[in-house]
């Protein structure tokens, strides 16, 4: 009797030592989501965006990690410039199964225009797929998810809704108990701003031993070159939004104290990365919120952080426990002389002032960034 093509998929990516998921649920393939979330073959981590998955799983393979996406073809569309500036431009693997909607006995009329035109999309992004018609098909799948880790590329599964047609599963929903209570007293302040983002940067650096280190795309990650350059800092030249979710899939995969040079214009296109970090729970990761309260890289365009949104706020009601505001740079070196006694997640808000210090270009490739970060994350 063979295998339904959930348990074949299953085997398959067991077999190719798969060992992270990240996931954003197609109904087509429910049972496939619910066998992943029960397996403990993977870490499987939700989603709440799909670009959110791109970062994290880049942060997996640069610890030393096989993630794989498990997501539906609308997701792909809402992916392309992380997949382009991220995943494509370091040349990292991403192994993506995705289930073809639009094509195939399709009643929402939304996922019509994205579906039909995706092979097109795909092949415009150079990005190579493999189409899964039908259940006797399951096992192309293996081939796209080893050529992916091969080939350092994206590698896509576009899995038609009819594989799981004829295999309809049975298994009923088995909800754990919801029940929680609240409490949160939080009274904040954010004063004048002291020093700038430069400043706050060089004095992280200052105290940096063993450290991972994910910084910020633009003048972020130029600063921390400047300030100093190692092997352990991962520079973003791209994909807006990622800085934390790559430093969470890093914090996944290895002991060694994680730290994120994200800002508040950043986190606030992708929030949803927070509540991701506090249910994974990593205890190796710090996240420091350098707010400016506005577009540093773009011209200093003002963040809803500048006058309406208190980050640390924000992090504390993504389930964030453990927070800290920074004012000034006395108490930015506090932190960092007693940080190491600290459990994580820990999320470091810290106040500077717009501007960005006049530095050089990164004189460095992605891939070179990649390589060396890799390298020294083994050591």
């Amino acid at each position: 009797m063979s295998l339904m093509p959930e348990s074949q998929i299953i085997e398959i990516l067991k077999s190719e030592k798969i060992d992270t998921i990240t996931t954003l649920p197609c109904e087509k393939m429910k049972e496939l989501f619910e066998r992943v979330s029960e397996s403990p073959f993977f870490r499987h981590i939700p989603l709440n965006r799909e670009e959110e998955g791109i970062g994290i799983c880049a942060g997996t393979y640069l610890a030393g990690g096989k993630p794989l996406m498990l997501i539906q073809s609308s997701g792909l569309g809402n992916s392309i410039n992380a997949l382009m500036s991220l995943t494509k431009t370091y040349k990292l693997p991403l192994p993506i199964l995705a289930s073809w909607r639009g094509v195939y006995k399709e009643k929402i009329a939304a996922q019509i225009p994205l579906g039909k035109s995706l092979p097109k999309v795909l092949n415009a992004l150079s990005v190579p797929y493999k189409i899964v018609h039908n259940a006797s098909e399951v096992s192309l799948i293996e081939d796209a998810v080893r050529e992916a880790y091969e080939r350092n590329s994206i590698y896509v599964s576009l899995i038609v809704p009819r594989t799981f047609e004829d295999h309809a599963g049975t298994k009923n929903n088995h909800f754990p108990k919801r029940e929680r209570s609240t409490l949160l007293e939080y009274s904040g302040r954010i004063a004048k701003p002291s020093m700038k983002r430069q400043k706050a940067i060089g004095i992280i650096a200052e105290n940096l031993k063993d450290e991972a280190v994910v910084s910020n795309i633009g003048a972020p990650s130029k600063e921390l070159y400047a300030a100093k350059h190692r092997d352990l800092n991962f520079y973003m030249f791209g994909s807006l939004g990622q800085a934390s979710a790559i430093g969470l899939g890093a914090a996944l995969k290895t002991t060694r104290k994680t730290f994120v040079l994200d800002g508040d214009g950043s986190l606030l296109t992708n929030t949803g990365v927070l509540s991701t970090t506090a249910a994974q729970n990593p205890k190796n990761l710090t996240i420091f919120c350098l707010d400016n309260g506005t577009w540093g890289t773009t011209g200093d365009q003002l963040t809803n952080a500048y006058a309406f949104v208190d980050m640390e706020l924000v992090a504390k009601s993504m389930g964030i426990k453990n927070t800290k505001k920074i004012q000034d740079e006395k108490e930015l070196k506090t932190l960092l002389e007693n940080i190491n006694g600290k459990d994580g997640p820990m999320f470091v808000h810290v106040i500077v002032k717009p501007g960005n210090a006049n530095v050089k270009d990164i004189p460095l490739s992605p891939v070179e960034i990649k390589q060396r970060f890799m390298k020294a994350l083994k050591q």
